[in-house]
């Protein structure tokens, strides 16, 4: 069981690996659309019938349902990559915003426990056709704790009633399901494979106000396997199942943070947590945020 969100991603990207997948530039083209579909659908209708013994699709009335929408569709479709390249060429800013976390990249996360695409800052060139070169800032986002949602290894995990503290006061449920997140304790070689990989100049650490309850805060700066420490994220499954983190304590600040509205109105304590966070991580923290409410970030330093 990998836990995905069981919204039928994974098959879609099984289509555009085998080079049969309906794009939407087939869809708006009408005069081979039909065909194209016809062929998908057999392609499908097999694959129920032989596998899941489900009965076909209707080819006449998915044929009607997509010709309605390509005619909704149509005048929003643009060539991505040149309304992309004129915006850069016009002196505009982009902003790229990645959805998922580093972990769930087919590549660079957790496999199998991954998605179907890369989640890593790569992925907006390749997704959104713009070249390496066309982008200058790369920001990494880390919450002051970890999470993960579905299944895949999770070593600083909390144990359940700390968990489910946590979890109620970060509201850590999953944005497109629901589902509950798990949370575990910041994970610094976790934090560096994802700097290093993303290319990130800086972070913004957000929900540091989650843990303003915490005697103490435990930071996992290596992994323990067997009889050796690593520090650096490992790409096998089975050792990182084996881990164990060795953990740094530090003391919590048991004060509210949600006021503070630059570093230095931080807790001592909070203060002390984040530089460490930087040292360990390798990169300045430039943002910080201690609520949900867009007065509840500011910025570190002058990046």
């Amino acid at each position: 069981r990998i836990g995905t969100t069981g919204r039928g991603i994974g098959p879609c990207y099984v289509d555009k690996a085998a080079r049969t997948g309906l794009r939407i530039a087939d869809l708006c083209n009408l005069e081979t659309f039909p065909q194209k579909l016809r062929r998908a659908v057999d392609d499908k209708n097999r694959l129920l019938h032989a596998l899941y013994n489900e009965p076909p699709m209707d080819y006449n009335l998915l044929l009607a349902q997509y010709t309605d929408y390509a005619k909704r569709i149509a005048p929003h479709v643009v060539n991505g990559s040149r309304f992309l390249r004129e915006a850069i060429a016009a002196g505009k800013r982009l902003l790229f915003e990645g959805a998922q976390g580093t972990l769930l990249d087919i590549d660079h996360g957790t496999y199998p426990y991954v998605t179907s695409s890369n989640a890593t800052s790569g992925g907006a060139c390749t997704g959104a056709g713009v070249p390496p070169t066309a982008i200058n800032r790369v920001l990494g986002v880390v919450k002051a704790y970890t999470t993960r949602v579905g299944e895949g290894p999770l070593p600083t995990e909390f144990p359940p009633a700390l968990m489910e503290e946590i979890r109620t006061k970060g509201n850590e449920f999953g944005a497109t399901t629901g589902r509950p997140r798990r949370c575990g304790w910041f994970d610094a070689v976790v934090a560096r494979h994802a700097i290093w990989v993303n290319g990130c100049d800086a972070v913004a650490v957000t929900k540091l106000d989650v843990l303003d309850d915490m005697d103490s805060i435990q930071i996992c700066t290596g992994y323990r396997n067997g009889a050796t420490t690593i520090t650096e994220f490992p790409a096998d499954i089975d050792v990182l199942n084996r881990c164990q983190p060795v953990y740094e304590s530090l003391p919590g600040w048991r004060c509210e943070t949600g006021e503070a509205s630059q570093f230095d109105e931080l807790p001592a304590p909070a203060q002390r947590y984040l530089k460490r966070l930087e040292q360990l991580i390798g990169v300045p923290i430039c943002l910080i945020s201690t609520g949900s409410r867009r007065e509840q970030s500011f910025k570190v330093g002058c990046w």
